[in-house]
């Protein structure tokens, strides 16, 4: 269950923005270089070097750049909300503290991502514990599971955006599917979510493809599989998004084997 629900990547020398986005995971970075910024749309976070940041399952937000030549280096540790649940005795949490500066947690962090890459499950589960129960401080008890969106029409959108996640999407198909008129549709849904519907589709397609990414996967037969134009255009989309290209994030497989 623990490798299942636990991932890790790092990203070195970032320099461009990532767009509004969410995850399904609790999302825990550990800041190394640089500042990074968190917008939630009614607050910005600024985190320097040596800070812990936490953002929420489906929590909407965005990570401009302070600076187009400030480099950011950081690595993130996303734990799903399964497994975050199972570790606190079956209780949901929510983070409203999401910057964090913990000697002891940023050591247990780089204990866990070493543990990580050895695949050592025991040593894994032992740090896992000990980590998550120095945030808990920082959390308070979620009332009800986690929802992604909040409106029934667009969580109908969502449920039919997940089972054509490899079709290619419009926004007058969506829009079709919410019984509103397109234009009242995007305006309605970014509204709601942060994103435009499109914005949210290439991030739903990249979410899906990164999960089927092995070290023998064939890149260019993902791109193809989810209709992205090129496989320029799969790994634009997909470093937008997550940070590290398609090919940097296979070859961390890799080398995690």
């Amino acid at each position: 269950m623990i490798l299942d629900n636990l991932e890790y990547i790092s990203v070195q020398n970032q320099v461009t923005e990532f767009p509004s986005h969410y995850h399904e995971t609790f999302c825990i970075s550990l800041i190394h270089n640089g500042i990074e910024t968190i917008d939630l749309g009614f607050k910005k976070m600024y985190s320097e070097k040596g800070s812990i940041t936490i953002t929420n399952p489906y929590e909407i937000h965005s990570n401009p750049l302070m600076s187009s030549d400030l480099q950011l280096e950081f690595d993130t540790i996303y734990i799903s909300k399964d497994l975050m649940k199972y570790l606190l005795g079956g209780i949901n949490i929510i983070f409203i503290n999401r910057k964090i500066n913990n000697r002891e947690a940023n050591q247990l962090f780089l204990q866990l991502k070493n543990a990580l890459d050895l695949k050592d499950i025991q040593t894994i589960e032992n740090l896992l514990i000990q980590f998550v129960n120095i945030l808990k401080e920082y959390s308070e008890e979620k009332a009800g599971e986690y929802s992604e969106l909040g409106f029934n029409n667009l969580n109908h959108v969502n449920n039919y955006i997940e089972s054509h996640i490899a079709h290619k999407l419009s926004l007058e198909e969506l829009s079709n599917v919410a019984n509103i008129n397109k234009y009242g549709f995007a305006k309605k849904f970014k509204a709601s979510t942060g994103m435009t519907p499109m914005n949210y589709v290439l991030m739903k397609k990249v979410f899906s493809s990164k999960k089927l990414i092995t070290p023998n996967t064939e890149l260019t037969q993902i791109a193809y599989d989810y209709n992205f134009s090129d496989m320029a255009h799969f790994s634009r989309t997909f470093k937008r998004y997550i940070g590290i290209s398609p090919k940097s994030y296979q070859k961390n497989i890799s080398s995690d084997l």
